[in-house]
């Protein structure tokens, strides 16, 4: 019981992203800057109480920053950038981060979720991760960011399956040829674990099991706002990146 409260409490928390404080303090502010601009008068621009469109969250004192995200795709991208591929194939990473490898490679975005978009360079093609269309040995460069552990727990549509991840990690490994390219990131932590229903986390030596069919080319691991060379048990859970090359 104690476990569905905490639950409920992390579901809710998605809903009230600020407290009601928080919405008080940020709505005054709001009115009066708006009043502000208006005494302005800039004639060029027309400022109207019937074209509003409240940003109340973003005057921060930092940038707000998925350090996660940020990480991962630079280094993902500068690895591809590095080894030049004739052509990469994507499953199911973030749209943002395939578009601009589009643009420097010839890339073709594989997901069971369709996406609306047309750009020189970029193809979508609708595939699962664990039926992949391809022959076996076949792709020269794959990537997959942050994307295997959540296989088989049904956050984005897919069935339930307990070993979603391990067959998401063959099927990568099968259709890749030899000599091939694969870049990917997982969450790590100290044992195996599901964060039901966001992702599963893995411990370094058994992702490593998972890929014996590759050789390890580098690995970086991301905590909290760094991004270190070397895995630190003791930092508990955090972000593994790992480029390998099939044997």
């Amino acid at each position: 019981m104690r476990s569905l409260l905490y639950a409920l409490k992390i579901i809710l928390r998605q809903f009230v992203r600020i407290n009601i404080l928080g919405i008080f303090r940020n709505t005054s502010w709001y009115i009066g800057d708006y009043f502000k601009l208006k005494r302005e008068k800039n004639e060029n621009f027309k400022l109207s109480s019937q074209a509003l469109l409240p940003c109340i969250t973003d005057k921060t004192s930092e940038t707000p920053l998925d350090y996660v995200y940020f990480y991962q795709n630079a280094w993902a991208a500068a690895k591809i950038f590095e080894y030049k591929p004739t052509e990469h194939y994507d499953i199911g990473s973030q749209v943002g981060f395939v578009g601009i490898l589009s643009q420097f490679v010839k890339t073709t975005f594989l997901d069971i979720r369709s996406i609306d978009v047309e750009l020189p360079g970029l193809h979508f093609k609708s595939a699962d991760i664990l039926k992949l269309p391809f022959q076996d040995n076949t792709l020269e460069s794959v990537s997959s960011i942050c994307v295997i552990e959540h296989i088989g727990l049904g956050r984005y549509g897919d069935a339930i399956n307990g070993f979603g991840s391990e067959e998401a990690i063959a099927e990568i490994i099968r259709v890749t040829k030899p000599g091939g390219h694969i870049v990917i990131s997982v969450p790590i932590d100290r044992m195996n674990k599901i964060y039901f229903n966001a992702h599963r986390a893995f411990t370094p030596s058994y992702l490593l099991k998972l890929f014996d069919r590759c050789n390890l080319v580098e690995s970086k691991y991301i905590y909290g706002s760094k991004l270190l060379s070397d895995y630190d048990i003791e930092k508990g859970f955090g972000t593994g990146l790992y480029y390998f090359i099939k044997k």
